[in-house]
């Protein structure tokens, strides 16, 4: 998560997300990575990406998207940051956004993006789509 100081009377600063990388596994604390006279960069470690079958339409949507992203969903809890999931379904962002949360989209790491290209392949089928005829053409008849 970065933070960013603001020259502005009204906000001080402002967060978002900037990428997500592979760390440790386990729930280590956020730490601070960088942080020069205008921005800080704070590590969140722990985070487990874990796909689902039913959000396989999501993970092609964003695949096959010009920008592939992952999206992170975070809340300000005592003047910081913090990340709370990490997806790269694009109909999970959606409904999270939905619901009111902050979500922000990060290019998709490219070291992720072969191993969800392949669960995709392995588990996503597109529906056949019904061609759906105008109520106006039903029951209409082509001169022969």
């Amino acid at each position: 998560m970065e933070r960013r100081a603001l020259a502005n009377r009204w906000q001080s600063e402002t967060w978002q997300p900037v990428a997500v990388v592979p760390d440790e596994p386990d729930a280590a604390p956020p730490r601070l990575i960088l942080e020069d006279g205008e921005r800080s960069h704070w590590l969140h470690p722990g985070f487990e990406i874990v796909l689902h079958r039913d959000e396989a339409e999501g993970y092609y949507l964003n695949l096959t998207a010009p920008q592939p992203y992952m999206f992170v969903m975070w809340r300000m809890e005592d003047d910081q940051a913090v990340p709370k999931l990490v997806t790269p379904s694009y109909h999970e962002a959606a409904r999270l956004m939905d619901g009111g949360a902050q979500v922000d989209g990060v290019p998709l790491p490219a070291e992720i993006a072969p191993w969800l290209a392949e669960y995709v392949d392995a588990n996503y089928r597109p529906e056949p789509k019904k061609r759906a005829r105008p109520p106006s053409f039903k029951g209409a008849r082509r001169d022969e």
